[in-house]
């Protein structure tokens, strides 16, 4: 919030109005796909929400997938942010893997509609090669993570990479899920406790006997 008197200053140009109405729009859009989904909300809801006309909506974007587009790379941008700014480089451990359960804690808490949003899958179908590309920005880094804790011997060599990202996903998001849905009121202790067995998951111990 800015807490900076605006008394004198020059009003917002047409520029800058356009965008921050256009930032107006993906806010209400995020908030009203994470409340409804994305398959069973028309573009009108939208534009409510945002507190603009349908006709003012379709200036800014050609139609819901433009939309839907739009969010996703926003919020994939901002959780590829979040995950891996300022992060040490270091190579895969049991510190670093707490590090990045820890940020992505964190996203889900403080941005918990944003987290809603892209745990659903129903946007899918609406994904172009941009929001793809985005995507892929944020995948790799991770993947290769793993690639590197295979070879060190902390993932098991005969588990695919990719099995082993959906399984910290998978797991990560059971947990978030559950406390959105009121089967447990998450405490710091739980979510380090979730993130130790999801360590020792991903790890394999039992899958190479130890």
């Amino acid at each position: 919030m800015n807490v900076h008197s605006t008394a004198g200053a020059p009003s917002a140009g047409p520029e800058a109005r356009g965008a921050d109405k256009r930032d107006r729009i993906l806010a209400a859009a995020l908030r009203v796909f994470a409340r409804a989904g994305v398959h069973g909300t028309p573009v009108p809801p939208i534009a409510k929400e945002a507190g603009v006309g349908v006709g003012t909506l379709y200036h800014y974007f050609d139609g819901k997938e433009a939309i839907v587009n739009a969010v996703f790379r926003d919020a994939k941008e901002r959780l590829r942010s979040r995950l891996f700014d300022d992060l040490p480089p270091v190579e895969p451990s049991k510190p670093l893997f707490d590090e990045l359960w820890s940020r992505l804690a964190a996203f889900a808490t403080e941005d918990p509609e944003t987290f809603q949003f892209l745990e659903m899958q129903d946007h899918r179908g609406y994904l172009d090669d941009e929001s793809r590309s985005v995507e892929m920005r944020l995948l790799i880094p991770l993947r290769s993570l793993v690639q590197q804790g295979r070879r060190a011997g902390i993932f098991p060599a005969k588990r695919r990479p990719e099995l082993t990202m959906a399984l910290f996903w998978g797991a990560f998001v059971g947990v978030f899920k559950s406390q959105r849905l009121g089967y447990i009121d998450l405490k710091p202790a739980d979510i380090n406790a979730a993130r130790d067995a999801c360590w020792e998951l991903l790890t394999g111990r039992g899958e190479r006997g130890d």
